[in-house]
C-alpha cells in the first residue's frame, strides 16, 4: 500500500492528510476558505514534524482536481505540482465531487438503490454536481445546474437521493420529498485518500506538466474598459 499526501483546497474547507496501508495518519484541516494559500504549507510542514516522515518517503501526491473555488484549485494543484516536480512523484488528481460523494455514502449504511448528489456552490442559484450510485459509478456527469423546483424531480419520485455539500442548503427548500435526504457530512482528505489510493494502485497517474484544473465553468473576469 502506498504512502500518499492528499491535499485538498477545492472548496471552503481545505485539509491535507498523509495516508498508508493503516489508513491516514495525520490530518489537518482549515475552514478559512480565503487562507487555503495560507494554511497549505504549514500544514504539510506539521504533518512532516509530528509524524517524522520526511516528503521525499511518499509515494504519490493527490489532490482534488475540481470542481470548486478557482483559487482554491490553483493553490492545491500548484503546490501538489511542485512538490511532485522537486521531490520527483507522481501525481493524482480525483474529482471533488466524487470525493464528496464517498463522503456521503460513508455516513449511513443507505440502500442499495440509493443515489449520491454532491453539491458545490455555484453562487446565486446554481450549483457545479453530479449523481453517483452506491458503488461510485457516475449517473450523471458533473455539470454546472441552474436548480428549479423540478430539478431531480423525476428521479427523487423513484428512488432515494443524499444531497450533500454547500450547495445542497439550495435544495432544501425546493425538494419536497420524502425521498429526498439531505446530509451536512463534510469531506475531507481522508475521503480523497480511499480514492487516491484505487488510482495508485491502477497507475492512474496525470501529467505533471500539462495537467490543469477542471474548472467545469469558464472563468468570468470583467475588464474595465477605458
Amino acid at each position: 500500500m502506498p504512502l500518499l499526501l492528499n491535499i485538498d483546497t477545492a472548496t471552503e474547507h481545505a485539509s491535507v492528510c498523509l495516508s498508508n496501508e493503516s489508513g491516514v495518519l495525520l490530518l489537518k484541516e482549515s475552514q478559512d476558505q480565503k487562507n487555503h494559500g495560507a494554511f497549505l504549507q504549514p500544514a504539510i510542514q506539521q504533518i512532516v514534524l509530528e509524524t517524522g516522515i520526511e516528503l521525499q518517503a511518499v509515494d504519490a501526491i493527490s489532490v482534488t482536481e475540481g470542481p470548486g473555488s478557482y483559487t482554491g484549485l490553483r493553490v492545491g494543484l500548484a503546490s501538489a505540482k511542485g512538490l511532485c516536480f522537486a521531490l520527483q512523484k507522481p501525481l493524482i488528481a480525483i474529482n471533488t465531487l466524487k470525493v464528496m460523494a464517498l463522503a456521503a455514502i460513508n455516513q449511513a449504511p443507505y440502500s442499495s438503490s440509493t443515489l449520491f448528489c454532491p453539491m458545490i456552490d455555484a453562487r446565486r442559484m446554481e450549483v457545479f454536481t453530479a449523481i453517483y450510485d452506491i458503488h461510485l459509478n457516475l449517473m450523471e456527469a458533473p455539470n454546472a445546474k441552474i436548480l428549479d423546483s423540478f430539478s431531480f424531480e423525476e428521479i427523487i419520485s423513484q428512488q432515494p437521493m443524499v444531497f450533500s455539500g454547500s450547495g445542497s442548503l439550495k435544495t432544501q427548500a425546493l425538494f419536497n420529498h420524502s425521498n429526498a435526504i439531505f446530509s451536512s457530512v463534510q469531506h475531507t482528505a481522508a475521503h480523497l485518500s480511499v480514492l487516491a489510493n484505487q488510482a495508485f494502485e491502477a497507475a492512474n497517474f496525470v501529467d505533471l506538466a500539462y495537467f490543469e484544473p477542471f474548472y467545469l465553468k469558464a472563468f468570468y473576469s470583467p475588464v474595465a474598459k477605458k
